[in-house]
């Protein structure tokens, strides 16, 4: 066993966190509706759909939650993840200075590709997106799904103390990678790392004891 794949089997091996882990992706961004891939972009603002889709998501949790609910805030430094948490944290009467953030929740790194239209590196005869599993293949000079699966688990194992719930922001390809290890996926194969099916942006999904439940489909499109 790789050491990789050792640190998500610890993690996995490790008794559930007793509370509840509320997953979002982040809303529609300006990258997202030109056709563009952003990966590791640090702002590329919400458009007027990721804001609605960021209310909607907030109007849900609100929902489950109720006002001013006992819940710790992270997010992927991002502006769209911030953005985003802001519009959440503004329905659950909560205060998004206090969120904290961290370098290993965001997005993959899509290294040559990065910013690249979609239609372009199609013209190009380049294949991106995985059609079968709607992941995007890795970049030459990006990062791989293992990489992603060993940052998101560093993670995970740094803030198994947290304590109740919180809510984490992240995106597209990284939310669905930080899932599947949450809930103890397996390996998909030909990408060495766990992933979950993929969400569209602004979808919530609450993870408890190791399981999954859609709270929110959100109305975005775009794979990542």
């Amino acid at each position: 066993m790789d050491s990789n794949a050792q640190m998500r089997s610890q993690t996995a091996a490790k008794s559930p966190r007793s509370g509840r882990d509320y997953i979002a992706r982040h809303g529609e961004t300006v990258f997202n509706a030109a056709g563009r891939l952003q990966g590791e972009h640090l702002h590329t603002p919400l458009t007027r759909a990721g804001f609605a889709q960021a209310d909607e998501m907030g109007r849900a949790l609100r929902e489950k939650l109720g006002p001013k609910p006992a819940l710790t805030l992270w997010a992927s430094p991002t502006g769209r993840a911030l953005q985003t948490l802001a519009v959440i944290a503004e329905h659950l009467e909560l205060d998004w200075h206090a969120a904290r953030t961290d370098s290993r929740l965001v997005e993959i790194d899509t290294g040559d590709w990065g910013g690249r239209y979609y239609t372009d590196l199609a013209a190009e005869g380049l294949t991106v997106v995985d059609r079968a599993t709607g992941l995007l293949h890795p970049a030459p000079n990006g990062e791989d799904y293992p990489a992603i699966a060993e940052r998101v688990s560093g993670w995970l194992a740094e803030t198994d103390g947290d304590a109740g719930d919180r809510l984490v922001i992240l995106h597209g390809i990284s939310s669905r990678v930080l899932r599947g290890v949450m809930t103890g996926g397996a390996d998909l194969p030909g990408y060495g790392a766990p992933a979950l099916p993929g969400l569209p942006q602004g979808s919530l999904v609450q993870i408890e004891r190791g399981v999954e439940t859609v709270l929110h489909r959100g109305a975005g499109h775009a794979p990542a």
